[in-house]
């Protein structure tokens, strides 16, 4: 009797990954063994990237906030720390927005924590 390797299940994984590398370049999109690396490196990649993005988005905050302070004669380390002994609950994000997009508002906060 012939082995049976339950063909359904087979085709259906290899269907799945041949969708996933959908738009890839070259043999990428069409080879199975070559689609299936670009796939799991691409998985690898989003699941490291998506914790990577807290890091970068955190940075750009920081720099954000560190621009807007100096304008008013501060740094970022004396701006977070008066922020913080002043019990202002505003996080990075926000107080970069503000910084950015109001910076009237970024000032009335300076001026509060001066």
């Amino acid at each position: 009797m012939p082995r049976a390797t339950n063909r359904v299940a087979s085709r259906a994984r290899r269907k799945k990954v041949m969708k996933q590398a959908k738009g890839y370049f070259g043999r990428r999109k069409n080879v199975w063994t070559v689609a299936k690396n670009a796939v799991e490196k691409a998985m690898s990649y989003s699941y490291r990237d998506r914790r990577n993005k807290k890091r970068t988005f955190r940075r750009l905050w920081i720099t954000r906030i560190n621009a807007g302070a100096r304008l008013h004669g501060m740094s970022y380390s004396q701006f977070m720390g008066a922020v913080k002994k002043n019990d202002i609950e505003l996080n990075r994000k926000v107080l970069a927005d503000l910084a950015m997009n109001h910076p009237e508002a970024f000032e009335a906060v300076v001026n509060k924590v001066k």
